[in-house]
């Protein structure tokens, strides 16, 4: 049986992934559970984790997935209602850790010069748990110039589709209708900076009517053979 503030906490954490598909930060979670200290949270997750209700996502940040909720986390109507409108018990059941999903694979695309983004009928098989809501595509990663970023050749890049992006974010961007590239995205005075993530890179420079955002990085996935 899981103590009150580890119902909160799994409640909480659940919320904020199907809000927006990210889970919540350290400092989030203390906040949300009135907590002096991050440690409480570490200790909090880490009984979670041992007891099969979240696991921590491999090679990246503030990923955490539920897994299963607690049997007895909607027996009483009257404890759900009593909890504060942040950690009410979602709706929904959380997908289960091992299901794939296919998601369109379009060619390869350029973290250093832009190259052609090739359109095709291929797709990648892709842990759910990497994605969150909304529609997604993946590209293969050409180039080094993310790397400074954690983004490699040869990475596959899976891409939440929007033509919306905020400074600093990073983006697939197409230039003047015909090249793509993965990079930061910045605004300034009317003119769009791609910013690269490695030194040995310049930033490339456009109007704001040359660049058009296609997606923004949700995730990636890595081979090593």
């Amino acid at each position: 049986m899981l103590t009150r503030k580890q119902h909160e906490l799994i409640r909480f954490i659940q919320e904020r992934l199907e809000e927006t598909g990210v889970s919540p930060s350290f400092e989030e979670m203390k906040d949300a559970l009135d907590l002096k200290s991050k440690s409480g949270v570490h200790r909090l997750i880490s009984a979670l984790e041992e007891r099969g209700f979240i696991r921590r996502l491999p090679n990246r940040a503030r990923a955490l997935e539920v897994i299963r909720q607690p049997e007895d986390a909607v027996a009483s109507a009257t404890s759900k209602a009593a909890a504060p409108a942040s950690l009410k018990m979602p709706e929904s059941t959380p997908r289960p850790a091992n299901d794939v999903i296919e998601i369109p694979l379009h060619g390869r695309i350029a973290a250093g010069v832009p190259i052609e983004a090739l359109e095709d009928t291929q797709t990648l098989p892709v842990p759910a748990a990497l994605l969150g809501a909304g529609d997604h595509f993946a590209l293969e990663v050409s180039g080094d110039s993310m790397i400074e970023a954690g983004i490699f050749d040869g990475d596959y890049a899976l891409v939440k589709r929007t033509d919306v992006a905020r400074d600093g974010e990073i983006v697939v961007a197409l230039v003047r209708d015909e090249e793509a590239t993965l990079k930061y995205l910045r605004r300034d005075k009317g003119r769009i900076t791609l910013d690269p993530a490695n030194a040995a890179y310049e930033p490339q420079v456009y109007n704001a009517d040359e660049v058009r955002v296609q997606g923004k990085l949700a995730g990636l996935l890595r081979r090593y053979n």
